[in-house]
């Protein structure tokens, strides 16, 4: 009989703070809860009431659990919930869900697309997919997901919480876990979450004396007066408030007759005493013990497959034919020890996990062992294939048998495919679980494996502590061959995380071992993974010398043939990717034929993300070549349509500093909003960069200064200044801005800091001024020839689209210069076909460049002027315009007054009367500037800057000009 309560007991506080949480979901407020309590205290009921009333209030819920089996199978409970709502309500059609399929295809079947090769998508980037399809469910309702036993699930998992709660507080998403008080992974991460209170951890207790009696008295339909004393004092003390247990106890007494309805009340037939059973596991016992005996023989079967387990696997071990198989299962579901999992019809699951457990502690020793030792046999000789799954069962059950060296073998085989698929925590898990138990022989090549693991996960240290404990191996072995290889691997985790003289040490390890004449094979891989540290910082204290970088490219190109030759696909794209970057020196039709060979190499050998990587880094070139963003708009797509989200981020900033080179503000903006909160959030720090230098250089390329300071000190926040992008934001930010202020020592101040840094640094960033801005501004100064000019066309930054309009201008005011106003004329007119993507570019040429053809007597300085005065005033770029106003005056044209402008004033300051002119001086308050600037600035004399600020103190009723200052600062940081 079972004995189970149709309510709650006890529990009034935690369901009080679910309803909570469900209320500020609704209102957009995200929650997290996790459910803290040994095995039966209540902690499922709990989940199933939240599931209830999100129900009731029309939320959608999705509900998951880890497997208790030991299996380590990555994201399981993430694609248990997401089954358990696509199964009845099917996958959302969502068009802004579109990009995130790939990436969540591994957790939504229906997502896979056949004949795709599958893409190895980092945690973060599932996560993140996992984020924008809650939010999408619970547009309307508000979401809920629940996942439960935790602490039984992966790493992976476990990485994927922690990025959820850490970023649901604005969205509509109730995230609710639970797990049991046991040291791992899951427990440290609600620790730290209740420590940064980005979750509430609530720690179910013990039921209390009265609480037991009342849950007695609901599973009896009756009051806890009517529960017999001697009832309630036996299971108060041995369910010691355990819910669970208490029904478990509950309902030995009433299979026994022992507890029984007399007379319409509840009596005792004998005083509970040695013959009632004395804990949990004589209770599961007696109650075997009257089933008949093939049920009891599948449910032992059962139990040693774990508390879930498929009935393939069952059948396979118990030999039952299909009839007899579900006949037995079917009386062990009426008898309410198990139940069909509802996550996937193949399983079923005791009960309770402690079920499984008192199941199998019912057995002694050696038939626990023997039972086990059958049951791997059977699966072993299935004739079946072994998945992961099927070798962690295996590995378990030769573990309880006492094969510990056959268990280690497939708990590691099951490790390095784990591996291969990119689940690197899983693979630790399953490796460390095989490195104790391997026989001396197995040992080495486990720990190998293990530190590969580690490293590949971001554990580079640890990885690097496990190599140093590696035994010695013989020379000219297979086995030092294969050590070889071990520390090829480890030397590029160490390249990738820039661990500079660890890597040296790992390659100089692997050439020892390998000796002078390795296999072409490994001989490549080394030579790729060198030529890629040939790139880092130098080597302090290894004492290599610097290496020749004709020398590394022709080794770098040999590796990459013999690569090709020796069916190593991988090495080959890696190999052609650094020639790319090696050749640029050469020129960019150099770099793009080694990534065209890259392309053609991953295309063949159905390399996905070595294609995409190709894509975007010829679009890339191509960009900076044309200022054409068509290629990189495909690669983008490739790269969505892949699911790489972390590269399309990438690709979001190469298109937004596009759009901002080529003035489409809104487009640009709209990329940055889109793509620099999230590559925050996902940890990409190199495309957050990008995206915020972005963000500044379009305020510099505007003449919005203070916009242009607050996102420099978000890139510095972001650890920019010690980036690689420390030129650009010297260069093609800084610099720039300052001329459209009209403060060339300031922008030439700029590139040459930009300059110092490059030739200090290594630098493949050609934007930065060095190639194009600075040659013109130094022509301009008088301060270089036409060497210096050449040096910069010959250079292959010279050849791209964005630098090749300032050289032309250069070009263009030399020959101007020596009196050959012909070839002037025609370096100008190859300056308007170069510069025609970039208007505010082309505009502040012609403004540049105008003093000089008047004063040398070639061109149409008049006509320029007109354009770019026209050009920034529109633009509301005061300062330039109102320079190339001055100059106008200064050639003796005639300069027409712009009577509008009325509209860029704030409503607030034109109904005070504030005029276009004054507004102009307005602007520029917040950097609290001098008359003498503010002049210099505008083109006004300082008389007329007095007379404005005069008037706006009147006008805006500031009492002086600090005030004012701090007023247009107000005005300022308000949006327009």
């Amino acid at each position: 009989m079972r004995a189970t309560s149709p309510v709650i007991v006890g529990r009034d506080e935690e369901i009080g703070l679910l309803s909570s949480a469900l209320d500020a979901v609704q209102r957009r407020s995200g929650r997290a809860l996790f459910l803290l309590g040994e095995a039966g205290i209540g902690k499922s009921r709990l989940v199933g009431e939240c599931a209830y009333r999100a129900y009731g209030l029309g939320m959608p819920v999705l509900r998951g659990r880890a497997t208790s089996t030991g299996l380590v199978v990555p994201f399981r409970p993430l694609a248990e919930a997401l089954a358990s709502r696509f199964r009845a309500a099917g996958t959302p059609t969502d068009p802004e869900l579109t990009p995130y399929h790939p990436a969540l295809a591994r957790l939504v079947p229906e997502w896979r697309r056949a004949g795709s090769p599958g893409y190895p998508e980092t945690v973060v980037e599932l996560a993140e997919a996992l984020l924008r399809l809650l939010s999408a469910l619970g547009r309307e309702a508000g979401c809920t997901i629940l996942l439960e036993d935790l602490h039984d699930c992966d790493t992976e998992t476990v990485a994927v919480v922690e990025y959820v709660i850490d970023n649901l507080a604005d969205l509509p998403i109730l995230f609710l876990g639970t797990l049991r008080p046991e040291p791992g992974a899951a427990l440290d991460l609600v620790r730290s979450a209740e420590r940064r209170h980005v979750a509430t951890v609530r720690e179910l207790a013990p039921l209390h004396d009265d609480q037991v009696r009342a849950l007695t008295g609901a599973c009896l339909e009756a009051g806890p007066q009517e529960i017999p004393e001697a009832v309630h004092r036996r299971l108060a003390e041995r369910a010691a408030g355990n819910p669970y247990l208490l029904e478990v106890l509950l309902a030995d007494l009433l299979d026994t007759g022992r507890l029984r309805r007399t007379d319409g009340a509840w009596e005792a037939v004998e005083q509970p005493g040695g013959s009632i059973p004395s804990d949990i596991v004589r209770s599961w016992a007696r109650r075997l013990e009257r089933l008949d005996e093939p049920v009891r023989d599948l449910l032992l079967a059962s139990a040693t497959l774990g508390s879930q387990f498929s009935v393939t696997v069952l059948q396979t071990v118990t030999g039952f034919e299909d009839r007899a198989l579900f006949t037995h299962l079917r009386s062990a579901v009426e008898a309410g020890v198990i139940a069909p999992d509802g996550a996937a019809p193949d399983r079923y699951t005791f009960r309770h996990s402690l079920t499984a457990e008192a199941l199998i502690s019912s057995l002694v020793p050696a038939e626990r062992a023997s039972l086990a030792r059958r049951a791997a046999a059977a699966i072993e000789h299935s004739g079946e294939p072994l998945d992961e799954d099927g070798r962690q069962l295996v590995a378990s059950l030769r573990l309880a048998a006492g094969d510990r060296a056959g268990a280690a073998r497939q708990f590691a085989e099951a490790g390095r495919r784990m591996l291969a698929s990119g689940a690197h925590g899983s693979a630790v898990v399953l490796l460390e679980r095989a490195h104790p138990l391997a026989a001396e022989a197995d040992r080495a090549a486990v720990a190998e494996s293990l530190a590969v693991a580690r490293a590949e996960g971001g554990d580079l240290d640890g990885a690097l502590a496990l190599a140093d404990a590696l035994p010695p191996v013989p020379a000219r072995s297979e086995a030092a061959t294969r050590r070889g290889q071990f520390h090829i691997d480890l030397a590029w985790a160490a390249v990738m995380a820039e661990r500079t003289a660890d890597a040296a040490l790992q390659i100089e390890a692997a050439r020892v071992l390998l000796g002078p004449a390795p296999p072409p094979g490994r001989r490549a891989a080394l030579v790729v993974v060198d030529g890629y540290l040939a790139l880092l910082p130098g080597l302090p204290g290894t004492g290599r010398p610097p290496r020749d970088p004709v020398e590394t490219e022709q080794a770098v190109q040999k590796a990459a043939e013999t690569a090709e030759a020796e069916g190593l696909p991988v090495v080959a794209c890696q190999a052609w990717q650094l020639l790319a970057l090696l050749r640029r020196e050469e020129g960019f039709d150099a770099a793009d034929a080694a990534l065209e060979r890259m392309l053609s190499i991953s295309t063949e050998h159905a390399l996905p993300v070595w294609r995409v990587e190709a894509l975007v880094r010829l679009g890339a070139n191509a960009f900076m070549r044309t200022g054409d963003a068509s290629r990189l708009l495909s690669a983008r797509a490739a790269a969505t349509d892949l699911g790489a989200l972390l590269l399309t981020r990438t690709v979001d900033g190469l298109l937004a500093m596009n759009a901002v080179l080529c003035a489409r503000w809104e487009e640009a903006q709209e990329i940055i909003d889109r793509s620099a909160e999230a590559s925050a959030r996902v940890g990409d720090l190199s495309a957050h960069r990008y995206l915020l230098l972005a963000g500044a250089t379009m305020a510099a390329h505007r003449g919005r200064r203070r916009d242009m300071d607050r996102a420099l000190a978000a890139f510095r926040r972001a650890g920019g200044e010690q980036s690689l992008l420390v030129p650009l934001r010297s260069g093609l930010c800084r610099a720039f801005g300052a001329l459209l202020e009209e403060d060339p020592e300031r922008a030439a101040a700029g590139l040459d800091e930009a300059l110092a840094w490059e030739l200090d640094h290594p630098s493949y960033y050609y934007l930065s001024g060095r190639y194009g801005l600075r040659p013109l501004l130094r022509v301009l100064a008088g301060q270089a020839d036409r060497t210096e000019l050449e040096e910069a066309r010959a250079a292959p930054g010279g050849c791209l689209a964005w630098n090749r309009q300032f050289l032309d201008l250069a070009d263009a005011v030399l020959r101007g210069r020596k009196g050959d106003p012909a070839g002037a004329a025609r370096l100008m007119a190859s300056f308007t076909q170069h510069s025609a993507p970039f208007p505010v570019a082309r505009h502040l040429g012609l403004r540049l460049v105008a003093d000089a053809a008047r004063a040398d007597g070639w061109g149409e300085p008049v006509a320029w002027l007109r354009t770019a005065e026209e050009f920034f005033y529109g633009a509301g770029v005061q300062p330039v315009s109102a320079a190339c106003r001055a100059a106008l005056r200064q050639a003796g044209a005639s300069v027409g007054q712009h009577r509008g402008g009325w509209d860029r004033i704030p409503s607030p300051l034109r109904t005070s009367g504030v005029t276009p002119r004054e507004y102009e001086v307005f602007v520029l308050l917040p950097e609290r500037p001098g008359n003498q600037q503010i002049a210099r600035r505008l083109s006004i004399s300082p008389r007329t800057v007095e007379k404005h600020m005069a008037s706006l103190l009147n006008k805006t009723g500031r009492a002086d000009r600090a005030a004012l200052c701090e007023f247009a600062a107000e005005c300022a940081a308000e949006p327009a």
